[in-house]
């Protein structure tokens, strides 16, 4: 093994990949028009990142690879092979480790400014996320909008009887099951006082909240699950397809060893050469 050549590999496969990686960063910005709307989905452009950055992967471990048999001088096509193989595994350990580290964090910085860029391009998508904020307040907090219904509800009602139903209902809707009755009824006679209205009533419009509340929390735990599901199978698919680009890569350096193998005429000649030089 020649540590020297393998070195020479890590450090050639590493710049080829920052400067295509900074191709890749350039294209992709040139695609942004900050004045218009037409510009790629957040999706499109995260998928054509990745597949970039596994591109440029392979094709920096093959170049590291060819570097390293080449600088190795060894004639034999298997040795050169694994000559491309160990610099693909030291670039691939000295990778990870810079992204655990402050210059990963330098390099992850200036991918998430164009992700900035691109998402405070996206109008029409920030109104819908806008739009969809207090929807997401009350799933999140189901109780929240029930409370904003007892609070806005017209009667004569001074503050301190307003906070008393709104306690009341709260203990029914998030207190101790067993007690549900008692809450129940609890919840009603402040309704009923607070909003100026017969108990009976009060007492329906307490079924209400109960109903609303019950469906809110659904949402929630559906909404939640969902999440969930998304992360788990993106993480799962991010896990692999990065493990495929590895692979990839490592057979991108076998091969990229195996083309560099010195040619074993050449090294004949300057064997020969050295030994008349030598004897002269």
């Amino acid at each position: 093994m020649s540590w020297g050549a393998i070195l020479a590999g890590v450090a050639t496969a590493l710049v080829s990949q920052i400067i295509l990686n900074m191709i890749g960063i350039g294209i992709g910005a040139s695609t942004l028009d900050p004045m218009t709307n037409d510009n790629p989905a957040a999706s499109t452009f995260s998928i054509g990142a990745g597949i970039w950055w596994a591109l440029s992967g392979i094709i920096a471990a093959f170049v590291g690879g060819y570097v390293a048999s080449r600088l190795s001088g060894r004639p034999k096509e298997s040795t050169g092979g694994w000559h491309g193989l160990t610099s693909w595994a030291a670039t691939t350990l000295l990778v990870f480790y810079l992204l655990s580290t402050a210059v990963g964090s330098l390099v992850g910085g200036a991918f998430s400014t164009v992700g900035s860029a691109l998402g405070g391009l996206g109008r029409s998508a920030g109104t819908a996320v806008q739009a969809a904020a207090p929807a997401l307040a009350n799933a999140s907090d189901p109780f929240s909008s029930i409370e904003q219904t007892v609070r806005r509800s017209t009667g004569n009602d001074p503050a301190a009887l307003r906070d008393d139903a709104v306690a009341a209902t709260r203990d029914l809707l998030t207190g101790d099951p067993a007690k549900a009755n008692d809450a129940r009824e609890r919840a009603a006679q402040a309704l009923a006082r607070s909003q100026n209205i017969p108990v009976d009533e009060a007492r329906s419009r307490v079924a209400g909240y109960e109903k609303q509340y019950r469906d809110a929390a659904e949402t929630a735990k559906r909404q939640a699950a969902q999440a969930a599901d998304i992360a788990a199978k993106a993480v799962s698919r991010g896990a692999l397809l990065g493990s495929l680009a590895l692979l990839l890569g490592a057979l991108a350096s076998w091969f990229g060893g195996r083309f560099g193998a010195v040619d074993p005429t050449v090294t004949a000649g300057l064997l020969m050469r050295r030994d008349v030089n030598q004897a002269a």
